[in-house]
């Protein structure tokens, strides 16, 4: 099972960046997945998770209003919109996946990672 994030990369505060996450060798599409970041000297926190039909999202505080998660099962593939960057949203980001749960905002329920990938926000 792999967990494969792309996008991110360099972004300008007040724009916009999007990151995807592509799940291979099993499918989730029963399964909650979810965005969460590292920032250098920080915990990793979960900032949005989705639930398996896609109907039921969360946000942590600090993305609320401004990010986005969606998924499509038939590609086996979680987004995340990121609009009103700001330099704090500074972190590598890491896809993960629940083999147990359909929808939870518990960071102990997820069991499959993504290898990360870093969004640096300019000021």
């Amino acid at each position: 099972v792999q967990l494969v994030e792309s996008g991110g990369g360099l972004g300008q505060a007040g724009g916009s960046l999007r990151v995807s996450c592509a799940a291979s060798g099993s499918t989730f599409s029963r399964n909650v997945m979810g965005w969460f970041r590292q920032a250098p000297g920080k915990e990793r926190e979960l900032i949005a998770a989705i639930n398996w039909k896609g109907d039921i999202t969360y946000y942590g505080d600090s993305v609320k209003g401004r990010f986005t998660i969606s998924r499509d099962n038939a590609k086996n593939t979680v987004y995340l919109q990121m609009n009103s960057l700001k330099p704090e949203d500074t972190a590598v980001y890491y896809c993960a996946a629940s083999s147990t749960k359909s929808y939870t905002y518990y960071s102990h329920d997820y069991d499959y990672w993504g290898q990360g990938t870093q969004v640096t926000v300019s000021s």
